[in-house]
């Protein structure tokens, strides 16, 4: 029998098994070696291969002195006692890799968004402080960078992405470093170890959201006895449930977002296939769809409309085998009713779901389609611990008050944010001497028990699904040309984008300037998604009397604006 190795200390937890993935992984694989745990591009990794690569991984990191330095019980919810290791990749295998062998050398890694340009990086970098950097070979010369701007001298290991890139300064080639050492990592992880996700935070600084992987596996991931309504009460009986046939799961978002990410890891941990479609460099539906044919996948998670539509595109302009397919879900972002109606209709028996969810706050909720019909856009189901908190945090609001609140969830909710103490205690107040998230949605609670959701608080702009920038950071970009005087950065809905991003300018004397003038100012401080898809001058930029910009008149003026988007 395996034996049960963590009891958790915490008095507000009823179970005395807690989960730490990468110990469950390789339950996982003891128990199903020979089973297909990724597929990519042809190549076939089963769970044996992957669990000695994530074994060697782990043993080169601890032979380099990263690891776990203080337990977590010695520890703020704000501090971090283990390594970091950044995750500047593509979807692919070494991704996995990197995410489970930091988990199972105590080393947490986190994820960059790799469209990120050098001032960007040098911000996350300088927050995170990594001890390690693993990184596709095509980001070499922007890595090279940004580290003549940081203090640090991480370990770097530089992954063959097939770009031809040149070994960087300083870097050990990635296979090279997994074949320099056996596949015995030393060291015995926990659940009180961290899980890291990097997210913008509403002030468009980056912060990384701290989780104890105990918590993660429950709230973000689902790893929970599911026909039971409960969590698991030991890993044998977490191991037993593990299914006769793999399913297989294709996640089209990139890994480095949280929704991927939470889809992957519970994937493997309990015992399916992932698959990971050719091209990663971009959404291609066809791609997509042909991957899902070839490869028998079963569940498909994309982003919003973003990723529907062209998807709904492709497959009802050349219908493929799809038959395997039994679930789409959509995180991050809800499909319109109009386009889960289109997939009902493409793909007979299909079942769709809209998860709700946020990195502070893991799953809170989801909605479910089936050939019934589409169910009305941003109203969910919650999840456990799922409330609306008043207007000022004080109470849980009642199913039926006819009043917007905080959405909330309580219970295994994150330790906190990377070296942040003030936004850790904003973001989870304690309420009746229970513990939130808060992360800043507004929502309302319907009679019926579910929970409409209003929309961030904070000013986001969403564009191609995934894709988020703040409005502030936006704006800043947008002041470097030097005759604009004023500026409000707000989006408008757009058929291609889902939302595009606009620049509501004012300028000096009245000058005129156009998009592409705009965009060059930016461009060395934003991310190319980030970019103004269109630029409206006008006389002057309305404020409101204390000096905040007028969101709702930008917007009104970008949405009556016909421009280049």
């Amino acid at each position: 029998m395996t034996e049960d190795r963590w009891v958790t200390a915490v008095t507000d937890r009823s179970p005395s098994y807690e989960i730490n993935l990468a110990m469950v992984f390789e339950g996982v694989a003891s128990r199903v070696p020979d089973r297909p745990a990724i597929v990519h591009r042809g190549r076939v990794t089963s769970f044996a291969d992957l669990s000695d690569r994530v074994r060697r991984l782990a043993r080169f990191l601890a032979d380099r002195g990263l690891g776990c330095s203080r337990e977590r019980s010695e520890l703020a919810g704000h501090e971090c006692g283990q390594s970091l290791m950044a995750q500047y990749l593509h979807n692919g295998t070494p991704y996995l890799e990197g995410l489970l062998g930091g988990f199972r050398a105590r080393v947490a890694p986190f994820n960059v968004n790799y469209r990120y340009v050098v001032e960007e990086l040098v911000e996350l970098f300088a927050d995170a402080r990594p001890e390690a950097i693993q990184f596709d070979g095509r980001y070499a010369a922007t890595l090279a960078a940004v580290l003549e701007r940081i203090d640090t001298v991480p370990v770097l290991l530089q992954v063959d992405d097939g770009s031809g890139a040149l070994l960087l300064d300083g870097a050990v080639d990635y296979e090279e470093a997994l074949a320099s050492v056996p596949a015995d990592p030393g060291v015995v992880p926990s659940p009180d170890d961290l899980y890291v996700l990097y997210t913008g935070g509403t002030t468009g600084r980056p912060k990384g959201v701290l989780w104890r992987q105990g918590d993660a596996a429950v709230s973000a991931l689902h790893l929970t006895n599911r026909r039971a309504d409960r969590e698991w009460a030991s890993l044998d009986e977490q191991l037993d449930a593990l299914g006769s046939k793999a399913g297989r799961m294709l996640a089209s978002a990139p890994f480095m977002h949280g929704a991927a990410q939470w889809g992957v890891l519970q994937t493997l941990c309990e015992g399916n296939t992932v698959v990971i479609q050719s091209d990663v460099d971009r959404l291609d539906p066809v791609d997509i769809w042909d991957t899902v044919e070839r490869e028998r996948v079963s569940v498909l998670t994309i982003v919003g409309d973003a990723f529907g539509r062209p998807l709904l595109d492709e497959i009802e302009a050349r219908p493929r085998d799809v038959a395997s397919l039994r679930i789409i879900t959509s995180g991050g972002a809800a499909l319109v009713p109009a386009n889960k109606q289109r997939f009902v209709d493409a793909i007979p028996g299909i079942r769709l779901i809209d998860g709700l969810g946020s990195s502070e706050a893991g799953a809170l909720g989801r909605a479910h389609t089936s050939g019934e019909g589409s169910a009305a856009a941003r109203v969910f189901e919650p999840s456990p611990g799922t409330v609306v908190l008043d207007e000022e945090r004080c109470r849980v609001l009642e199913p039926g008050e006819d009043r917007a609140g905080w959405l909330a969830t309580k219970g295994r909710v994150p330790l906190g944010y990377l070296r942040d103490v003030a936004k850790t205690a904003a973001t989870f107040p304690i309420v009746d001497g229970i513990r939130f998230s808060v992360p800043g949605d507004r929502a309302r609670p319907l009679a019926d028990g579910t929970i409409e959701v209003l929309g961030r608080d904070s000013v986001t702009i969403n564009t191609n699904g995934l894709r988020r920038m703040f409005a502030e950071e936006g704006r800043a970009a947008v002041k470097h040309h030097p005759d604009v005087v004023d500026v409000i950065v707000c989006s408008r809905p757009d058929q291609r984008w889902g939302t595009a991003v606009v620049a509501v300018v004012s300028t000096r004397d009245g000058r005129t300037v156009t998009r592409e003038e705009i965009v060059r100012a930016c461009e060395p401080h934003l991310a190319r998604y980030k970019l103004p898809k269109d630029v409206v001058v006008v006389a002057d930029v309305k404020r409101n009397p204390n000096g905040k910009a007028d969101y709702r008149w930008a917007a009104a003026i970008a949405t009556g604006h016909t421009g280049d988007a």
